[in-house]
């Protein structure tokens, strides 16, 4: 795929079959979900950070996308510590946590086109393809959607609106909202009526132009997630740390 500059598409798993990345995630989020401990979560924390030189993602690259999950882990884990049970070890307990569950999302966004997203959930995963398609067209939505935000704001700052400080940049925020919506209500009218005249809305099995299969590679990084989710609870037990949450 031809992904931005600052991700590199030729390492090895980021050429993996989608659905293997999103295997992987899977099996991590399962592990985290089971216990919530310090041990476990760190654990498979490390073990993903070591595997991102695989995954083509280099520190500038993953900042630039993760900086959200990282201020979300930080402020998860700060308010679990000040306000929760546990203190410390229990917000540790908590960010960690939240980074090794979204970890393996931000490197599948990241090195992962879209359209070949839905190739691999539809051919590979079997998932319904009018499902697939759908979120296929709201993700690409998405994109132009962004593009017209920043064209309001520059619409608005031309007939001076948008000014004033913090205050004045919220009602410029607010203004640009209603103008949005009706952008977003036309072009999917417009992308559905579209699509449905290409046949995307067809009932009977439909082919594929791209075909999307699993290699054995992709076995390989499957299996890392799952070593990762092993190794990860393992460490847990061994600590004395690990404990099933249901129970």
């Amino acid at each position: 795929m031809n992904g931005p500059s600052d991700v590199d598409g030729t390492a090895f798993a980021a050429r993996a079959n989608p659905v293997a990345k999103l295997a992987v995630g899977l099996a991590v989020a399962v592990a985290m979900v089971l216990s919530l401990d310090p041990v476990t979560a760190g654990t498979a924390l490390v073990l993903e950070v070591a595997a991102l030189p695989w995954c083509g993602l280099g520190p500038r690259a993953l900042l630039r996308r993760g900086w959200v999950m990282a201020l979300a882990a930080v402020a998860a884990g700060a308010g679990t510590a000040v306000f929760g049970l546990g203190g410390p070890a229990a917000g540790f307990a908590v960010a960690t946590r939240i980074l090794a569950i979204c970890l393996p999302g931000v490197v599948l966004l990241a090195t992962t086109d879209p359209t070949d997203l839905a190739d691999a959930l539809a051919q590979v995963a079997r998932l319904p393809h009018r499902f697939v398609l759908s979120a296929l067209a709201a993700t690409r939505l998405v994109e132009v959607l962004a593009d017209e935000w920043a064209l309001l704001g520059l619409a608005r700052r031309a007939r001076g609106l948008g000014g004033g400080g913090p205050a004045g940049l919220l009602r410029d925020h607010v203004g640009r909202v209603p103008a949005l919506l009706v952008l977003a209500v036309r072009r999917a009218t417009v992308l559905a009526t579209a699509m449905e005249a290409r046949g995307f809305g067809v009932s009977r099995r439909r082919t594929w132009a791209r075909p999307s299969r699993l290699h054995p590679s992709d076995a390989v990084v499957i299996g890392y997630g799952v070593l990762v989710a092993a190794v990860a609870t393992a460490a847990g037990l061994a600590a004395g740390t690990w404990h099933l949450v249901l129970t």
